[in-house]
This record gives C-alpha cells, sequence and structure tokens, in this order.
C-alpha cells in the first residue's frame, strides 16, 4: 500500500516553517543582544585607550592596553570614599526597606486586618506620586531637623520611596504561603513576631532576596536625592562624583570610560551573581498576586 505524497510532505513543510521560524527568532534575539551589549563593548574598549587614540579610532579595538586609565580615574575620581559611601547607603536602605516593609507586607497579607485595602490604594497612590512635587518642601523639613549633608538621613528618604514596592512584591509573595504551618506555631503559642521572623520570613526569602536586589540597583543609581540632600564632597555617592567627574574630565573621554566602568562594575556583578534567584523571585511572587 503506498503512503500518500501530500502526507509525507506535510512533516516537511512543518520542519522548514518551524526552522524558518527559529531563524527569524534568533535573528531578532541576537540583534538585540548586540543592541545590549555593543555600548558597553565600546565603553570597554574605550576605558583601554589612549586620549590620541580614542580620538582616531572612537568603536574599534584598543591598539595597545592603557591599565593606567582605570587607577587614575580611581584616585582623582575619590571613588574608594564615594563607593564606601553608597555601599553604606545600600546597606542601610536594604536593612530598612526589608525589615519595615517585610512586617507591613506579612501583616497586610497575614492578619486581615480591617481597612487592610485602603492601606495599598494609599500606598500605590503615594508611590505613584512624583517625588519632585514634595522635593522643596521635604528639603526644608530634613534641613530643620538636621538630616540634610547625612547619610542615615537621606536612607531614610530611600526606605520610604522604596517601602511600597517592597510592600506589594512581598505581600502578592507571602499570600500565596499555606497558613498550616502559621496556625501550628499560634497553637503552640508563637507570637506575630515569631512567626513573621521563624516562618514566614524563611519561606518568603526569595521575594526577599528580589526586593534586596532592586532596592540596591535603585540606591546605587540614585542621582536627584543625593544631589539635593548631600553637598558636602566627603558624603557624596559614587553616581554624584562621577558626574563632577566628568565635568571635571568632560573631554578625557578615556577616563571618563574608565570610571564609569568602575561605577557600573558592581551593579553588573551583583545582578549576574543573584539574577536566578531574581527571576525565580519575581515569577513566584510579583507576577502571581
Amino acid at each position: 500500500m503506498s503512503a500518500n505524497p501530500a502526507t509525507e510532505r506535510t512533516p516537511k513543510r512543518i520542519g522548514r516553517r518551524r526552522g524558518v521560524s527559529l531563524l527569524l527568532n534568533h535573528s531578532v534575539l541576537l540583534l538585540l543582544v548586540a543592541f545590549a551589549l555593543g555600548p558597553m563593548v565600546i565603553l570597554v574598549f574605550n576605558s583601554l585607550k589612549t586620549q590620541a587614540e580614542l580620538g582616531r579610532n572612537p568603536l574599534g579595538f584598543p591598539e595597545s592596553f592603557v591599565w593606567q586609565n582605570f587607577p587614575d580615574a580611581w584616585e582623582i575620581g575619590r571613588f574608594s570614599a564615594t563607593m564606601g559611601n553608597s555601599g553604606l547607603l545600600v546597606l542601610m536602605t536594604v536593612s530598612g526597606v526589608l525589615l519595615l516593609g517585610g512586617m507591613a507586607a506579612y501583616s497586610l497579607a497575614k492578619l486581615d486586618l480591617p481597612g487592610s485595602g485602603l492601606v495599598m490604594l494609599y500606598l500605590l497612590v503615594g508611590a505613584s506620586v512624583p517625588l519632585q512635587l514634595f522635593l522643596v518642601p521635604l528639603f526644608f523639613l530634613w534641613n530643620r531637623l538636621g538630616l540634610t549633608n547625612s547619610l542615615p538621613g537621606l536612607a531614610l528618604i530611600y526606605i520610604a520611596t522604596n517601602a511600597p514596592f517592597a510592600i506589594f512584591l512581598l505581600r502578592s509573595y507571602m499570600v500565596q504561603l499555606p497558613r498550616d504551618f502559621e496556625d501550628a506555631a499560634r497553637v503552640d503559642g508563637a507570637g506575630e513576631f515569631r512567626i513573621f521572623t521563624g516562618i514566614v520570613a524563611p519561606l518568603a526569602w526569595p521575594g526577599f532576596l528580589t526586593v534586596g536586589l532592586v532596592v540596591s540597583l535603585a540606591v546605587w543609581n540614585e542621582f536627584l536625592l543625593a544631589t539635593v540632600f548631600l553637598t558636602d564632597q566627603k558624603l557624596f555617592t559614587v553616581v554624584t562624583s562621577y558626574y563632577n567627574f566628568t565635568a571635571q574630565f568632560s573631554r578625557n573621554w578615556a577616563l571618563t570610560s574608565a570610571g564609569a566602568l568602575m561605577m557600573i562594575f558592581p551593579i553588573i556583578a551583583t545582578f549576574l551573581l543573584l539574577q536566578r534567584r531574581f527571576i525565580e523571585g519575581l515569577t513566584q511572587g510579583g507576577l502571581k498576586g
């Protein structure tokens, strides 16, 4: 019994269409990768060139590797001090956001508080208001309280501005956690804070990790508040110091490229180390709640 030729050609046609579709998808992905990594590769190349070579060849591979650009930019830009300031701000902000945001999210997700919906609405509206609207009165208030030119004072603002995001994400994550362990702990006499720290927080650690990573990147890259509330050069963050550095060496693109690479290296390294956990926290928490 002979096979139907049309039936034989159908798998071949499907295979060809699938191959063409995969080729188009891979081509688009390669273009997106080149678009995303191209500026980074050029930045690395320019950071290893002399100023004269950069003027002759701004996009190509360096003829000779000038590693001295990095120690020069590090010393002139005072990145050792400013990176320490930014790291301290990140540590204080992330600690405050995780503690306060975690407890608030636990209260809204597990305690069935009256008016929790209104609280969530208030947080949503507060997070939607542009920061520039209350920047001037906030500056006068912080100045009267003696919190300007203070890293803890700036960290308080960062905690307040990042807390709504943390509460939303952590609450949506905690809502999905089963109540069996919590009920058993309450029967054994555990208080709510003990349940939060001993049961809910360990179960929701991917959400906490995601919040910590997002808040860390936001604080490290923040420019407006750091410029307004920190005028003492000893307290400058890495972003404000790099801005002053580029203003001083606006024509020396080799040094500014080296400074930019040192400024973004901690961000890239942290994200590459934690990207799998970051995506896991988003998909299991924020996108399902």
